[in-house]
């Protein structure tokens, strides 16, 4: 939901083209060759306030154009201030919770920069960390980097951030999530004191405005859709059953649309992988991405589904965070998440870029609890397509724990969050997302707003 703040509040700007938002030719020309037409809600209303130097907080759904939003006025003002990259430095941070989102953040403003002298680098555990120290040396303009990967070349002397005037956490509540709230509070106090900082997120639990009130100075707020507020375009339908029953009923919708492009989440690294081999076993071309898949793999395998060889991809929620594939169809989860926030980030990957999609949750009894806190947070009665509907679903009452969200562990193999593995990290870098702790709760403070 919307929440009031005191400060100063701003109407949301009339602007229905990129030209009218103020950015530079040489931007324009970006935006056309990336195919863009009409300026999301996010990138009208956010565009004008990151130009001016205004530190911003930005609340939209998954899937509606959240990089372009930021990259697009970052890619301008650095431009506008062509400085030379020191050695090892950076002159902005963009910070993501996983390896997936760094890449596609990565690609996208590789576009944007295209035929200028700016640099983009990444850097994300689960690959060579020779490699990108060497890559860093010269420095670069634009480095975007998963916390925990940055930190272990921090530690080695690898990379600086003092040169940073800029500084963008995307999707922030996932990052809460995981448990980066130390690991950037470090980063934070590394980069330039003098910074422009920009905080988006597709949910806004409280600790987010923690966060905004401890890195952000006089922020703008831009809200184009409530908190929790599903794509308008996602059909969405469940069905109750059985656990036990769960597999041969996917397997059976699946095999309903085999052209289908799909995406099926479940709560554990295991879970996932036995599924994706059950439907293959099954004749359905599915692959799998988790905790205990190393980089390549799980480029490998959201290429094949991008490239369509194969039709089916088993993720969990960590692991899945950043794909952008438009093709993606149908959303099915198999398992409902521990977090409702992460339904929202589930649901988002179809829909994409204006399409239609499909969600379709499986829920067994031990998941009504689950059900119900997903129905209060998104305000929406999901339409039941098949099974027995519970007697007092009606009564919606949420199961939350410290922190502002349910975090329950799952005993052996973890779930939602990244808490994939058994064994405790010693180091952040070792994997960008196997911790989560709890988070303390703090009275959020106020920022002025922006009206969408």
């Amino acid at each position: 939901m919307h929440v009031d703040l005191p400060g100063r509040h701003y109407k949301g700007l009339n602007l229905t083209d990129f030209k009218s938002l103020g950015l530079s030719d040489l931007l324009l020309k970006a935006i056309e060759a990336n195919g863009y037409d009409v300026p999301t809600p996010i990138q009208r209303d956010a565009i004008p306030y990151i130009l001016k130097g205004d530190d911003l907080m930005g609340l939209a759904q998954t899937g509606t154009g959240k990089t372009a939003a930021f990259g697009l006025p970052l890619v301008d003002r650095l431009l506008a201030t062509p400085q030379a990259s020191q050695p090892r430095g950076t002159r902005a941070l963009i910070l993501a919770p996983t390896r997936e989102l760094v890449n596609q953040i990565a690609k996208n403003l590789v576009s944007f920069v295209k035929g200028t002298p700016l640099r983009v680098s990444s850097i994300v555990g689960g690959v060579s960390i020779n490699g990108q120290i060497k890559r860093l040396e010269r420095g670069t303009d634009i480095l975007v980097a998963t916390p925990g990967r940055l930190l272990d070349l921090v530690e080695r002397r690898a990379v600086r951030l003092d040169t940073a005037s800029f500084l963008v956490l995307d999707e922030a509540d996932q990052m809460l999530d995981l448990g980066f709230i130390h690991a950037l509070r470090k980063i934070a106090s590394l980069v330039a004191k003098k910074r422009q900082t920009l905080l988006f997120s597709a949910t806004m639990p409280k600790q987010i405005n923690e966060l905004a009130q401890s890195y952000l100075t006089d922020p703008v707020r831009v809200e184009v859709a409530p908190a929790g507020k599903t794509a308008d375009k996602v059909t969405q339908k469940v069905h109750f059953m059985d656990s036990k029953a769960k597999t041969d009923f996917l397997i059976n919708l699946l095999c309903e649309g085999p052209d289908d492009m799909s995406l099926v989440f479940c709560r554990t690294k295991h879970g996932a992988e036995r599924l994706m081999k059950k439907l293959v076993s099954c004749g359905i071309s599915a692959g799998s991405i988790h905790g205990n898949k190393s980089q390549n793999q799980r480029d490998r395998a959201i290429k094949g589904l991008r490239e369509g060889e194969i039709k089916v991809l088993v993720a969990t929620d960590v692991a899945a965070r950043g794909i952008d594939i438009p093709g993606v169809s149908h959303v099915y989860n198999f398992e409902l998440p521990e977090v409702p926030e992460a339904y929202v980030h589930r649901i988002g990957r179809t829909a994409r870029a204006g399409a239609n999609g499909d969600a379709i949750a499986l829920c067994a009894p031990e998941e009504i609890g689950l059900f119900r806190q997903i129905e209060k947070l998104t305000g929406n009665r999901i339409e039941v397509a098949s099974g027995d509907v519970p007697s007092d679903r009606a009564a919606v009452s949420p199961r939350r724990g410290k922190g502002g969200g349910q975090r329950q562990r799952s005993s052996g193999n973890g779930g939602y969050g990244g808490r994939e593995s058994n064994g405790k990290s010693k180091n952040a870098g070792k994997a960008d997302a196997d911790r989560r702790p709890r988070r303390p709760r703090r009275r959020p403070q106020g920022e002025r707003s922006a009206a969408a």
